[in-house]
């Protein structure tokens, strides 16, 4: 029928061009014509190597063996973040991805850690979390298979540490091999249809016409179609996340990789490290209203592990979002879409969520103002709700060593995020609201990291007699410490699973 949406063109390459490229041409077939227009005049941003665990589901749509993947994008397996220096000076706790203890009937294990805890007798919460004891002893494995179902080996989750031009380019082979048309080329202009102001065709500098029924914008920071073309507007968060400015820098391998990312603050923002097979990814992330870039660049440089592969290469940018994201039939993915710093290394699952949400609501050629509206809540919805995530993060600090800090803890927040802090100290409840990425797990590790210490437990997690607490929470303890002493070194499992091929020259980053 000629409603039918038939040709696809994705403008701009890059981690989210392919990734959207790949998904749509496995998922929709061969009846579909995509072509994606990129150029390598243009650079490519990559301002973070991490994950969240959501990538694997995305992977395994694709069918890739994952062993093949971390082996070509020189991966490393990562069980959350460590954060330093976030809550006080000194101060140092791991956010792991999975699950804290198990729970009791209808309340969560940290209930009951609280309890233990007003008691004084309780260890710190991590010492409670497969990934969290595991993590800095650096030992990792996928899930086994052999352990019954209620072991924490049976279930871990993880994510990885990987070189994102190494699989943008890896997914540039799978989906061309699906039948996208590649195009190297600059677009100078941008044709709408007069009777909707719909995009017609864009013009490349060759002067060839491409066009398309739906349009996926990846251009970037520049949002080409839904900014420049169609004038969609931003919503800036830079009030609530006041860090506008990264350097990024790769150094030499220094001892095995780790199996988690470290986020270190420093006075105006903070420091990344991230553990690839054969070098380390590093960056700093900093307000340029309380730092200058050359001093942001010597606080990079002096806490490198190891040598500089290269000079730090600078990005500027506005948190916020588009106001939205999918405008009459242009998706923005990636940077065009939005931008959250790497704080909790969100960016490649937004991508990942818009490409399902796309495909969940594929259109007809008319675009559906139904469809547009429902991705469009489902969006701003989940933007929202990671952006408290990441606002809490500065927020919950009684650091008053800066004036950067002091912005931080003394600024107001969004409402929906003060209510989670305000039910929280309360008794320590958290509710997940509908499908937002971050679960209990993840807010009440990085509250009770940074000092957001509820005043008691709920009451039924306090009607347990404290000699049954105490052989439960040891029984929880006990496990957990026997799991990750069964568990191979991080280094060990990837030189067994997935080691890569080193590199003749290592590209510097």
């Amino acid at each position: 029928m000629n409603d039918q949406v038939r040709t696809i063109l994705i403008v701009g390459g890059g981690t989210a061009g392919w990734m959207a490229a790949a998904a749509l041409a496995k998922m929709l077939g061969p009846a579909y014509g995509i072509r994606l227009i990129e150029s390598e005049q243009i650079g490519i941003v990559g301002v973070g190597e991490g994950t969240v665990p959501h990538l694997s589901f995305f992977n395994r749509m694709l069918g890739i063996d994952e062993a093949e993947f971390v082996k070509r994008t020189q991966g490393t397996f990562k069980l959350g973040v460590q954060f330093n220096d976030w809550g006080r000076l000194g101060d140092s706790y791991i956010h792991g991805f999975g699950s804290i203890g198990h729970d009791v009937g209808m309340q969560p294990f940290h209930q009951y850690w609280l309890k233990a805890r007003q008691e004084g007798w309780a260890g710190e919460l991590g010492d409670y979390s497969l990934n969290t004891l595991a993590a800095p002893r650096n030992k990792f494995m996928t899930s086994a298979a052999d352990v019954p179902p209620t072991s924490p080996l049976a279930s871990i989750a993880y994510a990885y540490h990987f070189d994102a031009g190494l699989y943008a380019g890896y997914l540039r082979g799978y989906a061309e091999k699906l039948g996208v048309r590649r195009t190297e080329g600059r677009i100078v202009q941008t044709l709408l249809r007069p009777d909707d102001g719909f995009v017609e065709a864009v013009v490349l500098e060759s002067g060839e016409r491409v066009e398309a029924d739906l349009f996926v914008d990846c251009s970037g920071f520049v949002g080409l179609l839904i900014e420049q073309a169609l004038h969609t507007g931003y919503e800036e968060w830079t009030h609530w996340l006041p860090c506008d400015r990264a350097l990024a820098v790769s150094c030499e391998k220094v001892g095995p990789p780790t199996p988690y990312t470290r986020s270190t603050a420093h006075r105006a923002g903070w420091q990344w490290r991230i553990p690839l097979q054969f070098r380390t990814g590093n960056g700093h992330v900093y307000s340029s209203a309380h730092l200058s870039d050359d001093e942001a660049a010597a606080i990079l440089l002096k806490h490198l592990d190891g040598r500089p592969l290269g000079d730090p290469r600078q990005l500027r940018f506005v948190t916020g979002r588009r106001k939205r994201a999918w405008n009459r039939n242009v998706v923005a993915l990636g940077l065009a879409s939005g931008f959250m710093e790497p704080l909790e290394s969100t960016s490649i699952y937004l991508i990942q969520a818009g490409i399902v949400r796309l495909l969940t609501l594929f259109p007809r050629r008319d675009c559906s103002p139904v469809l547009q509206d429902r991705f469009n809540a489902q969006s701003t919805f989940e933007a929202e709700r990671i952006r408290d995530f990441l606002i809490l993060h500065y927020h919950a600090t009684q650091r008053v060593d800066s004036a950067f800090w002091k912005q931080c803890r003394e600024m107001s927040v969004p409402a929906t995020l003060e209510d989670n802090i305000g039910l929280f100290r309360d008794t320590g409840s958290f509710f997940r609201e509908g499908n937002e990425m971050f679960g209990a797990a993840s807010w009440v590790q990085v509250m009770i990291g940074q000092g957001i210490l509820p005043e008691r437990c709920h009451a039924l997690a306090g009607q347990m007699p404290e000699a049954d607490l105490r052989q439960f929470m040891k029984g929880v303890r006990d496990v957990v410490e026997s799991c990750v002493d069964a568990m191979p070194s991080h280094e060990a499992f990837i030189a067994r699973h997935c080691a890569a091929v080193m590199p003749t020259a290592t590209a510097a980053a």
